[in-house]
This record gives structure tokens, sequence and C-alpha cells, in this order.
């Protein structure tokens, strides 16, 4: 409880003002469908905004419900004027391969500077907001602590309050429900651009509220705190699936192509970075599968299907990558399905599928590269990885992974806006 108290305190006194939604408006209502933060800031006539010089930060997913660019939707606004554009991870357009680094350009639309926040720096110089009165923030995440597009955001929030700008968040649906916990608490020892809060690897938050808590807690760089603003959803509710919310889903990042995509990154992502079992990616179906050139299909499906994982099966299947990990080769392997997305333990996948590789194929070993460092930053410590070298089952591991999710439940309570 003091931790709440101490979070609540901490908001109260960080200058955050939330616009708090009104009712959804009936047309919404009756769809039964979700008026993201950009679809609230526009039917309340940019108000926030009026007379400021604007700078946005986006990508393709910043669109309003009946997919209208943000980038369009803030440059036609005539109360506002946007002048700068800002591109996390895969650009504002989102053409560039995941890590592949992006230069500044001009937009061809608009004609606006576009500057990269994935390149020479991740972090807005001076330069870049020279002449801001305000920063917004509009960009569709995944729920999941190593997606740096939340990280782009603290950066950015942390230049905003450096160089004295207000910083806004149209919120967006978090895609896993606001209800969901899942794993450690970061490590601070191993924090990176794929992890640089102590969250768990599953938050439930949304956009907003994640930034509100960055803030709240004095987790910027030096403790600074910015002028926060989030404009909130209509209509939305912590227990609702991406697929019920009446949003369009648009790729939030290549591989990410569907709503339900953002499951199973969850379910297969760490695991990917070893790059020793193909989760997929450069198949058209981008973390669903588990498998490698040595894999015997029904073998590896039967293990698995033998530990009844709630929530989740696995069906034998051959396929051969068009790149990365295996690129061109036959893998054998399995899909994954989730049954019962309510159920399963997402993170739970990746280790039940190492574990059992580790029985069937002990010579092929999955630790021992330089990838391994990867691996940690993404689980946010190096104890999965010791433990499953020391010989130690997915069970035991995911009893040390999970702890501390409770204590993070209560922390968060403060800062939840829905």
């Amino acid at each position: 409880m003091q931790a709440v108290r101490g979070g609540v305190l901490a908001v109260a006194t960080a200058v955050i003002c939330v616009l708090l939604a009104v009712p959804a408006d009936a047309a919404a209502a009756e769809a039964g469908g979700v008026l993201a933060g950009v679809d609230v800031l526009e039917q309340d006539g940019f108000a926030p905004l009026a007379g400021k010089r604007v700078g946005l930060i986006t990508n393709p997913t910043g669109v309003t419900r009946d997919l209208r660019s943000t980038v369009d939707v803030l440059h036609q606004a005539e109360n506002v004027r946007l002048v700068a554009l800002y591109g996390p991870e895969h650009g504002i357009r989102g053409d560039v391969y995941a890590g592949d680094k992006i230069g500044d350009a001009v937009d061809p639309i608009t004609k606006l500077p576009e500057y990269s926040l994935y390149g020479a720096t991740r972090k807005p110089t001076p330069e870049m907001l020279k002449g801001l009165d305000a920063l917004v923030y509009d960009i569709q995440d995944v729920g999941c602590r190593s997606y740096t597009y939340v990280n782009t955001m603290a950066k950015a929030m942390e230049a905003a309050a450096e160089n004295n700008i207000e910083f806004y968040v149209l919120d967006r649906p978090n895609p896993l429900t606001g209800n969901r916990l899942e794993g450690n608490i970061l490590d601070p020892k191993f924090r990176s651009f794929i992890g640089m809060f102590e969250v768990p690897y599953v938050y439930g938050l949304t956009c907003g509220e994640l930034a509100q808590m960055i803030n709240g807690e004095g987790w910027l760089e030096g403790g600074v705190r910015c002028k926060l603003t989030v404009i909130r959803m209509k209509g939305w509710r912590r227990d609702m699936w991406f697929d019920e919310t009446g949003l369009p889903w648009v790729p939030s990042s290549p591989h990410v192509p569907h709503a339900d995509t953002a499951m199973y990154y969850v379910a297969t992502g760490i695991m990917g970075e070893l790059r020793v079992i193909s989760e997929g990616v450069g198949y058209p179906m981008p973390f669903e599968l588990a498998g490698a050139p040595w894999i015997e299909p029904a073998r590896f499906a039967r293990a698995l299907n033998a530990r009844q994982l709630p929530g989740v099966t696995f069906r034998p299947m051959t396929f051969k990558p068009y790149y990365g990990p295996h690129g061109n080769k036959r893998c054998g392997g399995v899909q994954v399905h989730i049954v019962d997305r309510d159920k399963v333990n997402l993170v739970a996948v990746q280790f039940h599928v190492m574990d059992v590789h580790r029985e069937l194929y002990p010579d092929r070993k999955l630790f021992g590269s330089r990838r391994d460092s990867a691996f940690d930053k993404a689980c946010g410590t190096d104890v999965v990885r010791k433990m499953f070298g020391q010989g130690k089952s997915a069970e035991e591991i995911l009893k040390v992974w999970n702890a501390g999710a409770k204590e993070f439940a209560a922390k968060r309570a403060g800062y939840l806006l829905y």
C-alpha cells in the first residue's frame, strides 16, 4: 500500500494532466466500439493542442478509427500547427526491418521534416525540438516490455522534460488486455532498449498508463518529469482483447501483421533471440512456429502436447523460412495454436518448447553463442539462461520468472485510467 500511495503522490506532483473521457458517444456505444485517443482528440476539436506548434511521434499504426493517418489529421487541423515528425524503429512509414538504423528525411506528403529516433540518436535532440510547444505520441504497441516503441516514448518524454515542452499521449488499447501480467520485473543490470523499466515482461497497461507510471515513479533519466497529458480512449475496458475493440489493426511492425500476432510474439519472441529454434520470422506465420532442420515434427508435437499446457496445442508442421535463422532450409517443428487466450500463459510456451528441445535433442545447444546476451536482455535477467544451464525444468524456471507480478499489480494501481 505504501508503494501505491507513493506512486499516486508522485503523479500528483509531476504536473500530470489527464484529459478525462466522457461517456462514449451514442454511435460508438451502439457499435460496441472503442475510440482511440486520436479519435477523442479530433472529436474534441483538437482543443488541447489549439494554437500550439506540434511535433508528432508516430508510425503507420497512428490512424483514426476510419484509417486516416494521424499525420494527415493533425496536418489538416486548422487550429494545430504540425511542424515536425519523429519515427521509431521500423520508421514512420513502417518500411524498415527490425533493428535497422533509420536516417532523417522529408515526408513526401506533408513535406515536413522527419527525424529518426532509431538511428544516430534514440532521444530527440534540442535541435530536433527547436520551436516546439508540444510533442504528441501516437503509436500502437503490443503490451510487451521488449517491444521498443514505449521506450521511444520514454526517451521522448525525457527530452520534453529537459526542454520544457508539453508531452501528449494519444492512448490506444493494450492488445493483450489491461489485466494480464506475466514475467519477471526487469533487473536494472539488464536494462536496454528492449527493456528499460522495472515492469513485468507483460505489464497490463496502455501506453498512456505506462507513461503515467514512468513519469510518476521518476524513472526518466535524472528523475526528471515531463508535463504529461494522456488523451484517454472512450469505451475501452481492461478485459478487452484487441478484436473486441472494433478498431482496425495496422501492422505494428513488419512481423506483427495481425492483432493476434501480439500474443504469439510474447509466446515465442524471447526464444527467437537465440536464433537456434526458428519462431517463424521469415515465413508467413511470424512467431507462430517453433522448428529447426533437425526436429522431427510428430515427435516434437507429441512431447509438447503431453505437457497439457492450458490454452495451447501444438500441431506438427514442416516449413521453409524464406530468410532469417535457417533461411531456405527445410525445418521440422510445430505450429503453436492458442486455443484459449484467457487461460494460456504466453511466455511459458517458449520455455516449454526449449525444455522439450533440450530433452529430445541434447546435442543441439541453445546457449553458448553471442546471442546469449540478447536473450538475457529480452528476459531482463540472466537467471533464466543460467537455470536452463543447470538443467532446471520449465516449471521451475517459470516459478522464478513470475515472481514479483503481485507486487507490481499493487504498484501500478494508482496509474490506471480505465
